[in-house]
């Protein structure tokens, strides 16, 4: 009966999928991903100053909408190459590869900021979901499942000692109007913030300090008792 109610009310949805992107993919790659950039460090010294931003930057967008080229989604993101391949076989394929594509990120001042950056590939399940009558999935309960399954994630590499220091999750809401750079801008906030992190861990002031509080930082607060519970629309 719990279960039926469960797969009713589709509690079960953004959680699984959370923790199948986790166990088959995550803890995985976030592991090897600051080797790979500590060899292209050595290789282009100039490229990535900031240790601290030396992460996998995971988007995930609350709509569950993407684009699958991030250059087609906001013209100050241009792809730079991709770093060192990983291959493993896995679920019997031989020579599985795993890669990661390092990215330019052009600012309001033209300077040049880099990373790594990739959607959270799940939530094209949780938008397929919402177009196919056959899964009943409204917009409503898509964004709840989009919110379920960012808390979820967070929590599961918040206690993942393989994971520690390696990602950085960039949970937004897109505006109700378009704007051309907006996707950017989320992206160099974050930059702009591990910055400012790893300046302070040196002992040395901020060079780009932050005068004012990220809206979303402040809409997606995690508290010990969000995870896992039944939908709540007022956490947000």
């Amino acid at each position: 009966e719990m279960s039926e109610m469960s797969e009713r009310s589709k509690q079960n949805v953004a959680h699984g999928l959370a923790w199948s992107y986790y166990v088959g993919y995550l803890k995985i790659v976030l592991p090897r991903v600051k080797k790979s950039m500590e060899e292209f460090s050595r290789a282009n010294p100039n490229v990535l100053a900031c240790r601290e931003t030396w992460k996998l930057h995971i988007l995930v967008p609350l709509s569950c909408d993407f684009y699958d080229d991030l250059e087609k989604a906001d013209s100050n993101i241009q792809y730079l190459m991709d770093l060192a391949e990983t291959t493993m076989t896995r679920a019997g394929t031989k020579k599985r590869v795993y890669k990661h594509s390092l990215y330019t990120i052009r600012d309001e001042d033209n300077k040049l900021w880099h990373c790594v950056v990739e959607y959270a590939t799940p939530l094209q399940s949780l938008y397929a979901m919402s177009q196919d009558e056959c899964a009943a999935f409204s917009r409503e309960e898509r964004l709840e499942q989009a919110k379920l399954f960012y808390r979820t994630l967070e929590e599961i590499l918040r206690g993942s000692k393989e994971c520690a220091g390696t990602y950085r999750l960039i949970a937004y809401e897109e505006p109700g109007e378009a704007e051309t750079h907006f996707l950017s801008r989320e992206i160099l906030w974050h930059l702009r913030q591990q910055q400012e992190e790893y300046a302070l861990s040196e002992g040395n002031q901020p060079h780009t300090p932050s005068t004012t509080l990220h809206s979303t930082e402040l809409d997606l607060q995690i508290s010990e008792s969000d995870l896992p519970q039944p939908l709540r629309s007022d956490c947000f």
